[in-house]
């Protein structure tokens, strides 16, 4: 195995485990922004303990009446 593809691994390993110490996977509701956050958190990795704290805000078409 290659060491680019461990070092890529433990890295994404790192941002899940900040996202459960966050609690972005308790509750029931996955919105877009919800969904966003926890994923720019895990890509983040490391950094969120540099003090990165990504968020992201998005808001979906509400359907036509």
């Amino acid at each position: 195995m290659r060491i680019g593809s461990v070092i890529l691994v433990i890295w994404l390993v790192i941002g899940l485990f900040a996202a459960v110490q966050r609690d972005y996977f308790k509750g029931g509701d996955a919105t877009c922004a919800k969904t966003g956050t926890v994923a720019v958190t895990v890509v983040a990795g490391p950094l969120n303990y540099l003090g990165a704290n990504p968020k992201i805000k998005c808001k979906a078409p509400q359907p036509s009446k």
